[in-house]
């Protein structure tokens, strides 16, 4: 063969392998889902650990930031995930338990000092906009000494708390439907889980419950359920030391869901994914990542089961 049509051939060759290799990339750009989900706080109660945070997750449409729930260090792991404070949308609380709002103020002061110019819509049960009045009060020297300083704009403005007392849709915005529902989390009697549907995606928070047919409804279908979820024999254990521990574990077993019954959540409920999170207990070498999943197993759910980790993508 000629010299000319070898290199015409080569050239050929190289086209075809190079537009395979676009074609690959553009097919793996379109299933890869356009609605982000992060773990970002992944233990269950207040009590500091140290391999996880209190309970936070983010999802993100668009560019546009939604976070549901607010644990302690939920706004640094935003930092470390790469999000940015500045694109926060909605704050969504499932209820006011410390382990799930405690950040709730500090994460809207921290966005706005990080860049923050545009509306932040919050939404929980009451009291969310007492609760936000008492944070503006309580940090008006910092925020008028930031306007004044640094040339900021107004704080307080940005900020619209909506108080929610029936379950069903909240939200309709940019293709984004938001749906609450109530939940069983005595003796906390306003407590909520949420259910975020995109264009690609449909995901459900369930925040504290026990196992309730209201969570069922509201996850029916979902692509992705993140759920707590309980081991009670460790619940011993996890209170050795508490002065409080009988009243605590009474308390504890009252309102979470065991990993067993999650399994028969998730089954009757068919979602496509189940991820376990706010693990009651946090963190104990006795409990493998083989038990938990046995457990969901043995409750009847059959679908791809995922153990939450802080900053894991989902």
């Amino acid at each position: 063969m000629p010299r000319s049509s070898r290199r015409e051939l080569a050239r050929a060759m190289t086209a075809v392998s190079l537009c395979g290799s676009l074609r690959q990339f553009a097919a793996a750009q379109t299933a890869r889902p356009k609605t982000r989900v992060m773990l970002l706080g992944t233990a269950g109660g207040p009590r500091p650990q140290k391999s996880r945070v209190p309970s936070s997750q983010v999802v993100i449409v668009n560019e546009a930031v939604y976070v549901i729930d607010c644990g302690v260090g939920g706004a640094t792991h935003l930092a470390l995930a790469g999000v940015l404070l500045s694109s926060l949308r909605h704050v969504f609380i499932t209820h006011h338990h410390s382990d799930h709002n405690a950040e709730y103020g500090p994460l809207l002061l921290t966005a706005w000092e990080s860049g923050l110019r545009t509306q932040v819509d919050t939404w929980g049960p009451p009291p969310l906009t007492r609760m936000t009045e008492l944070f503006l009060e309580m940090n008006d020297y910092d925020i008028r000494t930031r306007i004044a300083d640094e040339a900021r704009v107004p704080f307080a403005p940005l900020i619209r708390p909506h108080e929610l007392t029936e379950e069903g849709v909240i939200l309709r915005e940019n293709g984004v439907v938001v749906t609450c529902a109530w939940v069983d989390h005595p003796p906390v009697k306003s407590a909520f889980a949420y259910r975020l549907d995109s264009p690609d995606r449909s995901v459900v928070i369930s925040g504290d419950t026990k196992p309730c047919d209201s969570l069922i409804r509201l996850a029916r279908e979902a692509d992705v359920l993140v759920h707590e979820v309980l081991w009670p024999s460790a619940v011993d254990r996890l209170l050795a030391n508490a002065y409080n521990a009988a009243a605590l574990k009474k308390s504890i077993l009252s309102h979470h869901t065991p990993a067993v019954e999650l399994g028969r959540v998730a089954a009757e409920a068919r979602v496509k994914t189940l991820v376990l999170s706010h693990f009651v207990p946090a963190e104990d070498p006795a409990i493998t990542e083989e038990m938990w999943t046995d457990a969901v197993r043995r409750g009847g759910y059959s679908g791809p089961v995922i153990l939450g980790k802080d900053l894991l993508e989902v």
